[in-house]
């Protein structure tokens, strides 16, 4: 029997390829807010021509990750103080909702919960921020999908790239949360197995809340 080639994975369009490169550079922090990109630069770092640069940096305005310049390049746009007061409202508003709802824990919850807490140690221990800053986020979406409710689930999600920004910038300027956080996430999870909700209320306000001392200026 004639044999036949396995099929190779479809490659992903040059615009789709930079794109996803300048975005986790900005998500990670690479690229700090302020700094200016420029075409030809991440032309040549990417090995492309600048058609596909300019449809990714055009995607990237949209999403209001940075703003373009014409004939001079584009700034990656800070993290600002109403940007960080209106993520940490939004997550107030639907986490707390997400918590009283998550009590007593559906079937899964919890252990998916404690695993991720898991991953989250591990991460720590081997310094790997921009991981940590996704499983942290990862570790309150979880809660909030638990709720069933598909709207908050969408409205959550639409904020991630928002709060990965922030997260990084959490551990980077302040090395000392990171203890704090997976405590927090551990009383979260221990309050939400006793069902108590208050307990979980409480921990939860606290811990969202801290995201709003960056609007102090600890993050650019």
């Amino acid at each position: 029997m004639p044999q036949h080639a396995a099929p190779t994975a479809k490659r992903p369009p040059a615009a789709d390829h930079v794109y996803e490169h300048i975005k986790q550079a900005v998500l990670d922090r690479r690229y700090e807010g302020g700094t200016l990109l420029t075409e030809g630069e991440l032309a040549e770092a990417a090995g492309v021509s600048r058609t596909p640069v300019r449809e990714a940096l055009l995607r990237l305005q949209s999403e209001e990750l940075i703003r373009l310049y014409p004939k001079k390049g584009a700034m990656v746009l800070p993290v600002s103080a109403q940007e960080i007061a209106d993520v940490v409202e939004t997550r107030l508003l639907v986490e707390t909702h997400a918590v009283r709802k998550a009590v007593p824990a559906p079937p899964g919850l919890t252990d998916r919960l404690a695993e991720l807490l898991e991953l989250h140690r591990a991460q720590a221990a081997a310094g790997r921020l921009a991981d940590m800053a996704l499983t942290d986020r990862t570790f309150h979406a979880e809660i909030v999908r638990s709720g069933g409710n598909a709207i908050l689930s969408r409205l959550y999600d639409q904020m991630r790239d928002r709060q990965l920004r922030m997260g990084v910038a959490v551990v980077r300027s302040r090395p000392d949360r990171i203890a704090l956080a997976l405590a927090e996430h551990q009383q979260i999870l221990d309050a939400l197995r006793a069902g108590d909700t208050e307990a979980a209320l409480a921990v939860t306000v606290r811990h969202v809340s801290r995201v709003s001392e960056l609007a102090r200026g600890e993050v650019r």
